[in-house]
């Protein structure tokens, strides 16, 4: 009985560590612009770079060790914001490859309307209620424009930081100058928070395999 009581009394001490390991280390939202300033090839230049990103073995393996919880969400005009995939849990490399036929495969919702990047992002932070376990809440938004329409996003950061919420961008150069800067100054927020550039969505689906190692990995990294 002591010899019993002395495995299970090992057994218990390391049931926090296993559940430690278990644990979701980061919810990550990609919200991608599909405003109409985004025509039918430039959207499937993000989503099948993104397929391609989340099927890179070092972005697979990073997602995987952070079990992490990823959702797709596509985003243009004042109250016009979706959820192309919701959230679906990275445990292993396959799961990995599983979300991005999803993303490769998810439908554009909109086509001809305005950019409104603080609605995407409240948007985007009110699904996080759904995975409350997850240690960082991270939205990744990605556009080709100034925020045209609805909130303004600069008005947001306050609310996201006191919340917990990092959020990171990529900024795709195009007609609106500087567009790398306007990110950095309006919109990122949080510990860390970054903002890449892509010089055009040509360049986005290697630029978005590197900001979703830089995001990932790095926190690993850091532990």
């Amino acid at each position: 009985m002591k010899r019993f009581l002395a495995l299970f009394g090992i057994f218990f001490g390391l049931l926090p560590g296993l559940a430690m390991a278990q644990a979701c280390g980061v919810a990550l939202a990609l919200a991608v612009d599909v405003s109409g300033s985004v025509d039918d090839r430039e959207y499937q230049l993000q989503m099948g770079g993104l397929a391609d990103a989340l099927r890179d073995g070092a972005v697979a393996e990073a997602l995987a060790a952070e079990n992490a919880y990823v959702m797709l969400v596509q985003w243009t005009g004042n109250s016009r914001q979706s959820i192309a995939v919701p959230w679906q849990q990275v445990k292993t490399p396959e799961d990995a490859a599983a979300l991005a036929d999803k993303v490769e495969a998810a439908e554009r919702t909109w086509r001809h309307f305005s950019t409104a990047i603080g609605e995407a992002l409240v948007f985007s932070a009110n699904q996080f209620a759904q995975v409350p376990g997850c240690k960082r809440k991270v939205i990744d938004v990605s556009g080709d424009g100034y925020s045209n329409e609805g909130l303004a996003p600069e008005h947001m950061r306050e609310a996201l930081d006191a919340q917990g919420f990092v959020v990171n961008a990529l900024a795709i150069e195009g007609d609106d100058e500087d567009l790398t800067g306007y990110y950095a100054k309006h919109v990122i927020t949080g510990p860390n928070a970054f903002v890449m550039t892509a010089n055009s969505f040509e360049d986005y689906p290697h630029r978005i395999r590197r900001k979703l190692l830089r995001e990932v990995t790095k926190q690993i990294v850091a532990r």
